[in-house]
């Protein structure tokens, strides 16, 4: 039986990316979308093409705590085993103080700390039993200070802790890890000039941006390092230095 993985906000972007990475792997995949069914209906259709019943899709706001029950229940019912997930869905917008809300809380922790954790809770019964694994998508801003950007920053800052305690809680029998990017892609919704990525690039020592097979690749190879536990890999090509 092939290897199952979960990969939150898999549709587009990194979590495309990587989720066709595992799939070239031979690994069946779980693709979550919250709102963006074409792209994740479509991403299916290509893998099943190739290898049937090799992929599905599952809606869900990472938000409601329903939800994500729903998810972790619908994936084990249509795979039968979860053997790696990949908490990768993420909301990020500034909120300057003065201007922030509640909701603003409950949004910026919901899919990027509560949720990952949530989903470990709820899946670490079959992750345990098929010596499993888990990455966390993080943030180099964490040791940074990003302006405007507390609660998310909170947020990713308590999704790294996790990812150390449940590495040590959760060994032997699952694997935690986390990857933090550094300058990928521009937010969604959001288009830098080519000053701005001037700007940005003559930070970085690699000397250029990075891109979603960076962060596939360091996944592939935390999915597959066996005796690596509890680390926070940087893929930033140096920027955090």
């Amino acid at each position: 039986m092939n290897q199952t993985i979960l990969i939150t906000g898999a549709a587009k972007r990194v979590g495309k990316e990587m989720a066709l990475s595992f799939f070239k792997k031979g690994w069946n995949i779980i693709i979550h979308y919250n709102n963006s069914i074409e792209d994740a209906q479509s991403l299916a259709d290509e893998m099943n093409a190739q290898r049937k019943n090799s992929a599905f899709i599952i809606q869900a706001n990472l938000d409601n705590a329903e939800d994500v029950l729903k998810l972790a229940e619908t994936a084990l019912s249509l795979s039968g085993r979860i053997d790696g997930l990949i908490n990768n869905a993420s909301t990020f917008y500034p909120t300057p103080m003065g201007s922030f809300s509640e909701e603003h809380w409950e949004a910026l922790m919901g899919s990027n700390l509560k949720a990952p954790l949530f989903l470990t809770q709820f899946l670490c019964e079959t992750l345990r039993k098929n010596k499993g694994f888990i990455i966390n998508i993080t943030d180099i801003n964490v040791n940074k200070a990003l302006t405007n950007h507390s609660i998310y920053l909170a947020a990713k800052s308590g999704l790294q802790t996790i990812t150390q305690s449940l590495a040590k809680e959760l060994a032997p029998d699952i694997r935690v890890n986390a990857i933090a990017p550094g300058a990928i892609l521009e937010p969604p919704n959001v288009t830098w000039t080519k000053e701005q990525k001037d700007n940005i690039i003559k930070l970085i020592p690699m000397s250029r941006m990075g891109n979603e097979k960076d962060i596939a690749d360091a996944a592939i190879y935390l999915s597959e390092a066996e005796y690596v536990t509890g680390q926070v890999l940087n893929v930033d090509g140096g920027k955090s230095l």
